[in-house]
């Protein structure tokens, strides 16, 4: 699989969606990169909140390192929604 395929994978990416959002933000406002920093923020946010995740699941020996797409829906659910 390609790396911009791997990018585009829902159970690889956890991100996607923010990632979507800012580059249609960039779209809709010509490149202006200060009108979507919202949106730049909240992929940063998603970034490091699923990074933690990784690694910790490494430190415990679980595997996935990063859970699948459907395993992090449950994760978002019990903490009541995406914290970034």
């Amino acid at each position: 699989m390609s790396p911009k395929h791997r990018l585009q994978d829902h159970d690889i990416n956890p991100c996607l969606m923010e990632s979507d959002a800012s580059r249609k933000c960039l779209e809709a406002n010509q490149s202006n990169k200060d009108m979507c920093a919202i949106y730049f923020l909240k992929y940063k946010s998603c970034r490091k909140f699923w990074h933690g995740i990784m690694m910790q699941r490494r430190q415990d020996g679980i595997k996935p390192h990063m859970p699948v797409a459907e395993e992090r829906k449950t994760i978002l659910a019990s903490l009541g929604g995406a914290p970034y």
